[in-house]
């Protein structure tokens, strides 16, 4: 597999793709855009939060710069049993996911860039493990119980380490996943959207990972959903990332 770290070119890219997309939920979007089926549905739903940044019309990411801030919606997919990933992008690795997300991975990677941070690299076996690298992001879940109280903790508090019964003491990293250019067209794919938004098991695709070395062979993953903590399926979510105090660039332009 022909797979490249995102480059500095890559990343404008996707900051460019952030603004494009910003200007389509304010509905200047070019025609073709704004006649999709998908964004006319999405356009009929009320804005949950119309004072923030949409990221796309038909896409649960929002930026919120001035608190320096990304929130992205979703569900709950799985309330228990062992995890590779702590959320995924809808669609992909909802079987070993607790979150799966109503956006792709890109757009959380450009809602990140947003609001100045710059991906580090992605965990690497070759020829010895180090770990990911990059910015500390902080990730909190909000949801609303049965009652309809707003509940919100840290994401770790919903990982339970299988060894120790413990909850997941580690931050986020923003590695930034890779690229992966197909020979045939060359044309080029972001692998976090493959399932590997926000990671527990280390992988070279991961958007987010664990600077831990935490295992993704079936017999010794490291950690699993915290049953007694986890909303029941089904009930929406969402996911508020930031950065640590004193991480983030502010964003210029170029």
């Amino acid at each position: 597999m022909n797979a490249t770290l995102p480059s500095s070119r890559f990343c404008r890219v996707l900051l460019a793709a952030f603004l494009f997309s910003a200007h389509a939920a304010r509905g200047e979007s070019d025609p073709v855009a704004s006649n999709a089926p998908a964004a006319e549905a999405a356009a009929a739903q009320p804005d949950p939060h119309p004072d923030l940044v949409r990221l796309s019309p038909t896409d649960a990411v929002w930026v919120d710069r001035p608190r320096g801030e990304v929130v992205v919606g979703g569900l709950i997919t799985l309330d228990r049993g062992v995890i590779e990933v702590f959320a995924c992008p809808r669609g992909s690795k909802e079987h070993e996911s607790i979150v799966a997300t109503d956006a792709p991975a890109r757009l959380v990677h450009a809602a990140l860039l947003a609001i100045g941070l710059e991906p580090g690299a992605p965990v690497s076996y070759d020829p010895d493990y180090v770990a990911a690298r990059g910015p500390v992001v902080h990730v909190r879940m909000r949801w609303r119980d049965a009652a309809g109280l707003l509940q919100e903790r840290p994401a770790q508090e919903l990982i339970r380490n299988t060894r120790t019964g413990d909850p997941l003491e580690a931050d986020w990293v923003f590695a930034g996943s890779v690229f992966w250019r197909d020979p045939a067209d060359g044309r080029e794919y972001y692998q976090g959207d493959g399932g590997d938004l926000i990671c527990v098991s280390n992988f070279p695709t991961a958007t987010l990972d664990l600077p831990i070395e935490s295992s993704q062979a079936n017999d010794a993953l490291l950690f699993e959903a915290f049953a007694e903590r986890v909303p029941p399926r089904g009930t929406p979510v969402e996911i508020v990332l930031s950065a640590r105090a004193g991480e983030a660039q502010p964003a210029t332009r170029q």
